[in-house]
């Protein structure tokens, strides 16, 4: 029998920068455990420039990234979520539509590497700082026995991963 694959989606206002880090990252660390989504709650319509470099240089595909909206995923033809989580503070203070199958949710915030400011370097530093925040949480959520896990033990779990390691602002 084959090992159940989890829908995790990654909500950010814009869908340009951090839910897209963590889809891709969730996509090749998940290893096929995983199918990741992000999306943004008002989405620029672009990927971030210095997003697709810092996942280039990691060695992640960005191939047919997107910056999408959350309706997307509220239809009823859209995949069933096990897990949403929140990247940015403004998107966990929004009201969020109603998921279809109840997922677990929370939030995991981290530093918009967007907003900084300053040299070209600076700024890339700022994504590459970001990418790495969300692969360590990343990690931390991969390493839950999910399927041993009753609901309650599995939010309170991803509660605390949202609150370990907090992002440093920039």
């Amino acid at each position: 029998m084959s090992e159940r694959i989890y829908n995790v989606l990654f909500l950010c206002t814009g869908n340009s920068a951090r839910s897209i880090i963590a889809e891709v990252a969730l996509k090749e660390l998940g290893k096929g455990r995983f199918k990741a989504f992000s999306a943004g709650s008002h989405p620029l319509g672009i990927v971030h420039p210095m997003t697709l470099e810092v996942l280039q240089a990691q060695g992640y595909d960005t191939d047919g990234l997107r910056s999408k909206s959350w309706d997307e995923f509220a239809r009823p033809d859209a995949p069933v979520m096990d897990f949403v989580f929140t990247v940015c503070d403004q998107a966990a203070g929004e009201v969020c539509p109603v998921w279809p199958g109840q997922p677990i949710t929370a939030h995991w915030g981290f530093a918009d590497p967007g907003r900084v400011e300053g040299s070209r370097e600076r700024r890339l530093n700022a994504f590459r700082q970001t990418q790495q925040e969300i692969v360590n949480r990343l990690r931390l959520f991969l390493s839950l026995p999910i399927a041993k896990l009753d609901r309650l033990a599995l939010k309170r779990e991803v509660d605390q991963i949202g609150r370990r390691n907090p992002p440093q602002e920039s």
